[in-house]
Order: structure tokens, then C-alpha cells, then sequence
């Protein structure tokens, strides 16, 4: 891949996020949680405690939050200044893959493994529905390429610098930040023999550095939690919030200390990367064994190219499959370690091919398959969930249809066919979903159409209420206001505007007799889809309606 085709690939990629950015609505529950958060950090101008609709939060770390809070300062309380914060992040993450696959393979492979992560689905996704993954992952490949290269080249500045990057990880999602590297360099050193690395004076002075960059953190903690010891989270008593973060939040998924527990079989990770690290996957399983069938046969001892991509990933996800609680997006952090694998696999076995043995030539039609399944996705999607979406849709889809033939049809090499029609199918996919399939599906999340509304016609926000409908964070973020929960009717008062579902009005019709409706929708839980929802003849059996509803007696 030259320079040139290189740089069209990644901008391309970062348009579609851009795209999404600024097109589709925040999704419940994570990325418009977070947001809301954010909008409070900034309203309360309280930074070093946290607080979620007034309630003191302890869930996750504060970067992502403050960085969001400083963006919607400097731009305004919109979803994409949100969304800014993380987007720069996967940028890091890009870039420190490229990096870091420098120091080890050659200009060729870097350029591959930053093209294999930006063009994978998940990269799609966390770049609008943003979670504390996506700063994570940045951070933590950031930690990796700084410590590798001081490990290659003993500058001192990049040790520092990995000590920063590891304090930003552990302030986005705690200790995982610090686990992941040590995982990855430990068996490297071990298998190179470097023994003098496990003892250096250096790491005293990082340790230093790292408790003085968790500071701000832990003050917080500290002042919000172990000053007022037995506050109730998740219903249970919090004696510490330095132990919740630094302990349970972590290794209490262990331990059985952690409030959650979902999920918690070994595959579980591996199963969703079958959708999250698409078009990728089925190279990315090939060169894991590939390079795992290379270490035993030269021995523990006997390196002949860098072991860190592989122990990295395979340790880290024994370490996250053990978890008690899992949720897909928890395996996001070592994908770049997953793109470093596949694009070193692709460069020495693939992209050079020029004599297809029978073994590949099934591979290949394998995957074509795949793009036929994905080039039918993308035509269902432009005319069938919401209509059809259109001729700019359709343009692109052609256009994408177009591409990946003349590519397949060409006379590259196998190699290089293959790679780009992966890349061109993720991105025609991508730019519809973007622009069409997820903007039309947020009309039926109601809390962000609701929002909109009641900032449109300028109703009186503090006289809204929400009862017995489930909660929207979109709502809180968009009407830029904390609604109040009602869980008693008896609370309810005349001149109340009360957001529930509609099959509560006759019961409050019944209390406040002279009650108007003032708004009525149709909501929908948008990311557990079903296929009679994407079906529109079936829809309307999926949906619940909701109402506005002016209190009167």
C-alpha cells in the first residue's frame, strides 16, 4: 500500500466518524449517561466529585467526563463537542498503532494495521456511541508504543511519557490501564531475557510520578466517599471510594465484590468480536494461531519478531474472560494489538500472494461470501428499515458496488484485491449507516425527540416530570435540565407536565380529571433491535406510545 493510497483509506475512515459525530443522536444508556454527566460536571462546575441527575456517581473513572465537561465549555452543550474528546483519542489510537508496528515491521505493515483498525466495525461505532473504551483503548496503545519505544531506543522521556499515558488510562477505567502493558511486556522480556528490566531504579520514579497524576482523582474519591463513609450505590453501602476504584470496581470482578454480574463465560468476548472486529475477524483468528504455532516452534527464548501484540491480547483477554461481569466492548482495548496481528499476518502471508494454493483460494471465496452478506446488508438498509433513504444513499451504495467489482476484477495481486474491497465494503456500510440508518432510527429513542420538542415550542422544563416510563439520559442531555423522577402518583401535583407511557394516562386521568395531552410519540428501546421492528410492516407491534400530559383538576 503506497503512501497515497494510505492516506485516502484513513481520511475516508475518519470522515465517516466524523459523519456519525454530528448526524446521529446519543444512544441510551452508556454514551447519553456519560454525556449527561458531562453537562452536570459543567452546570455543577464540580469537577473532582461526580454526580449523575443529582445522585453521587460511582461507576467509572473521571477523564472521560472531564474532557467532555471542557469541550462542551469551549463549544457548547451539543452531542458532538461531546464527542470531540474521544474522537482525538481514537486519532491517538490510530496513530500510536502505526507507531508502534514502525518500531518492529516495516513502513508497509504500520500502514496495514492502521487501516485494519480504523476500518473495523467497533471503530465505526465507539466513535458515536461513545463510551470510556474509546478514550481507553487510546490511552493504553498510547502507554504501549511509549514504553516499547524506550525499551528499543532507553530514552527516558518516553518512560515518563508511558507513565502519563497509564495515569490517563486509570483515570478513564482504572487499573485495566496498567494491567494491559504489564501483561505485554512481561513475557516480552521474559523471552528476550532482558532480566535487568524487571528492576530498574526508573519505576520508583514512576511510581511516584503515577500516585502524583492520580491525585486529583483520589482526592475526590476521597472527599465525596471516605469522608462520608455507608452512601448507597447500587443499593449498596460504599465505605471507600479509593478501595471501589482501585479494587472492586476491578479486580472485584473476581472476587465476587463487584455489583455486577452478566455474561460471564469464556467466549463471550470472542463472540462479539465476530461482529466488532469485522471484515477483520477470520484473518485476525489465522494469524493468532499462525504466530502462536511460530513461538513454540523457536521456543521460548528464541524471538525472531515482537511477541508484545500477541501476549498482550492473548493475556488480556484470559484476564477479562475470567470477569464476572462482560460486556462487548470490554475486549475494544487491546484491538489495536488484534490490527498489529492481522496486518503483520496479511503482509507476510497475503499481500505479496502471487501463486494462490487451494487452502487460500477457499479462504478468499470465504470472505467474498462474507462481502456479499455485507453488500446486502448495505441495499436492505437503504431501502427497506425507514424507506428508501434516498439517491445520495444510493449513489454511495452504488458507488461502493462499483468499486469493490472493479477492485475484485482487477489485476492486483490477492493480497491487495482483498484488502481494499474489505476496507471499501466497511466504508460504504459505514457512511449509510451514519447518514441514514441510525439518524432515522433515534426518532424513536424519546427522550432526545421529546427534548427537542419542549426546546422548540419553549415549554417550562421545570414543570416537567417523568412517571413509570424508563428512563432516558437523552432526555436530561438534550433538554439540557434534570427531570425529576416521580415514582408515586400521589406525588403528583396539579400543573405538573408528566412524561409516561401512555397506558398510564387513564389512571391519571382519573386523578386530574381535566388533564390535557400536549405531546404524544411512539419510543423504543433503539439498541436491543429486533427484526419485526426493522420490518416496517411489523413495527408498529414494537413500539409503545408515550404522552406529555398537562395535570388539572
Amino acid at each position: 500500500m503506497n503512501k497515497h493510497s494510505f492516506l485516502i483509506l484513513l481520511a475516508a475512515c475518519i470522515g465517516i466518524y466524523v459523519v456519525g459525530a454530528i448526524m446521529i443522536p446519543l444512544m441510551d444508556i452508556d454514551a447519553s449517561q456519560y454525556a449527561s454527566i458531562s453537562r452536570e460536571m459543567l452546570e455543577r462546575n464540580s469537577y473532582l466529585q461526580i454526580f449523575d441527575l443529582g445522585k453521587d456517581y460511582l461507576d467509572k473513572p473521571p477523564m472521560l467526563f472531564w474532557l467532555s465537561a471542557l469541550s462542551m465549555k469551549i463549544f457548547g452543550v451539543y452531542d458532538w463537542a461531546y464527542r470531540i474528546p474521544s474522537l482525538l483519542f481514537l486519532g491517538v489510537a490510530l496513530y500510536s498503532t502505526f507507531k508502534f508496528t514502525q518500531l518492529y515491521y516495516s513502513n508497509q505493515t504500520a500502514r496495514l494495521a492502521t487501516i485494519i483498525l480504523a476500518s473495523c466495525q467497533a471503530f465505526f461505532l465507539i466513535a458515536h456511541d461513545v463510551r470510556t473504551d474509546t478514550i481507553l483503548m487510546g490511552w493504553v496503545i498510547l502507554s504501549i508504543y511509549l514504553l516499547a519505544k524506550w525499551a528499543e531506543q532507553n530514552n527516558t522521556r518516553d518512560f515518563f511519557l508511558a507513565i502519563v499515558a497509564i495515569a490517563g488510562g486509570m483515570m478513564t477505567k482504572g487499573p485495566i490501564a496498567i494491567v494491559v502493558p504489564v501483561l505485554c511486556f512481561v513475557p516480552q522480556w521474559v523471552s528476550q531475557q532482558k532480566w535487568s528490566f524487571f528492576i530498574k531504579p526508573i519505576y520508583l520514579l514512576g511510581i511516584v510520578l503515577l500516585a502524583i497524576l492520580l491525585v486529583p482523582m483520589s482526592w475526590g474519591l476521597y472527599q465525596q466517599y471516605d469522608l462520608h463513609p455507608g452512601k448507597l450505590i447500587n443499593n449498596r453501602p460504599i465505605e471507600s471510594g479509593l478501595k471501589f476504584y482501585y479494587w472492586t470496581q476491578s479486580f472485584g470482578r473476581y472476587t465476587g465484590e463487584n455489583f455486577y454480574h452478566e455474561m460471564s463465560y469464556f467466549t463471550f468476548l470472542l463472540e462479539n468480536m465476530f461482529w466488532s472486529f469485522l471484515p477483520w475477524i477470520f484473518v485476525f483468528l489465522w494469524a493468532l494461531a499462525s504466530k502462536a504455532f511460530s513461538i513454540v516452534k523457536e521456543g521460548v527464548f528464541n524471538p525472531s519478531a515482537e511477541r508484545i501484540s500477541f501476549f498482550g491480547f492473548v493475556l488480556t483477554y484470559l484476564v477479562l474472560s475470567r470477569s464476572q461481569a462482560q460486556l462487548p466492548h470490554y475486549i475494544f482495548v487491546v484491538f489495536p494489538l488484534a490490527a498489529i496481528l492481522t496486518a503483520a499476518h496479511w503482509e507476510k502471508v497475503i499481500w505479496h500472494q502471487t501463486s494462490i494454493s487451494k487452502g487460500l483460494r477457499i479462504f478468499y471465496g470465504f470472505h467474498l461470501f462474507i462481502f456479499v452478506i455485507l453488500l446486502i446488508i448495505l441495499a436492505a438498509v437503504v431501502f427497506i428499515p425507514f424507506g428508501w433513504a434516498g439517491w445520495t444513499a444510493t449513489i454511495i451504495g452504488i458507488i461502493t458496488l462499483t468499486f469493490v467489482l472493479s477492485t475484485l476484477l482487477s489485476k492486483k495481486l490477492l493480497g491487495q484485491k482483498w484488502f481494499y474491497a474489505a476496507v471499501i465494503i466497511m466504508l460504504g456500510v459505514n457512511s449509510i449507516m451514519n447518514s441514514h440508518f441510525y439518524p432515522n432510527l433515534l426518532q424513536y429513542q424519546w427522550g432526545n425527540q421529546l427534548a427537542k420538542v419542549i426546546n422548540d415550542k419553549g415549554w417550562d422544563k421545570n414543570k416537567v416530570v417523568t412517571y413509570k416510563i424508563p428512563n432516558s439520559n437523552a432526555f436530561h442531555f438534550y433538554g439540557q435540565h434534570i427531570f425529576p423522577f416521580i415514582q408515586d402518583s400521589l406525588q403528583l401535583k396539579e400543573g405538573d407536565w408528566v412524561v409516561t407511557d401512555a397506558k398510564n394516562n387513564a389512571d391519571l386521568k382519573k386523578q386530574f380529571p381535566k388533564s390535557q395531552i400536549q405531546y404524544q410519540g411512539v419510543r423504543f428501546h433503539v439498541t436491543m433491535l429486533t427484526l419485526p421492528f426493522l420490518n416496517p410492516a411489523t413495527r408498529k407491534e414494537e413500539l409503545n406510545a408515550f404522552s406529555l400530559m398537562q395535570l388539572a383538576k
